[in-house]
């Protein structure tokens, strides 16, 4: 099974201390790898700033619309794709609702389901939508600028409507917050453990998804 893993930051494996990337020992798409096993091919697709559907004037090429699809078609075939993104929308230049947020990470689903990969001898990916872990508090202070002290609550509300749109796609959905957090030292990366955490839960969710299928 090919699962492709789109995401930002906290899928690229940023360390908190800023310090650089955690090696595929430690970020959860390598855990992954490691507790599905051989039976499953695990692509990284991580970049640091990436937004769902809205450009970043600030940064190029961060807008995730315009790259998943030939993302997928590039590392083809894919049986499951799993979508963890919305965290630097958060960012208040963006001044956007939890819910407009979601919508734009439905935007990503719906385009991964519709998109002319080439023929049909290509499956059309399964979506696993996960809703990103929430804002510490003082992220406003974070090494990484960008975030108003606003986007600790609306990180805290993003669970639900991103929940809401997985069921009215008949996607897959998981809330990362629910088994990891953001770090102290910057109040928006994961540490080792929430790493870990994370890849444990999304191993348990894979291997349901795909035992259901045999």
């Amino acid at each position: 099974m090919n699962i492709l893993c789109f995401g930002d930051s906290n899928t690229w494996g940023y360390k908190p201390d800023k310090s650089g990337r955690y090696d595929e020992n430690i970020r959860w798409t390598g855990l992954l790898q490691k507790k599905l096993g051989s039976g499953y091919h695990i692509i990284e697709e991580g970049l640091c700033g990436r937004t769902t559907v809205f450009q970043d004037e600030l940064r190029e090429g961060r807008r995730g619309l315009d790259l998943i699809g030939v993302t997928v078609e590039m590392h083809n075939p894919i049986d499951l794709m799993i979508i963890m993104l919305g965290t630097n929308d958060m960012k208040k230049r963006f001044s956007l609702l939890p819910v407009d947020i979601a919508y734009g990470a439905a935007e990503l689903g719906k385009l991964v389901e519709s998109y002319d990969y080439g023929g049909a001898w290509y499956p059309v990916p399964q979506v696993l939508l996960v809703s990103p872990i929430e804002l510490g508090e003082g992220v406003e202070n974070s090494p990484f600028t960008g975030f108003a002290p606003e986007a600790v609550e609306i990180s805290r509300q993003l669970a639900p409507y991103f929940e809401a749109q997985a069921k009215a796609h008949g996607w897959h959905y998981f809330n990362a917050a629910t088994v990891a957090k953001p770090s102290k030292k910057d109040m928006l990366h994961m540490e080792k453990e929430d790493h870990q955490a994370l890849a444990e839960a999304l191993a348990a969710q894979i291997r349901g998804i795909f035992e259901k299928e045999n």
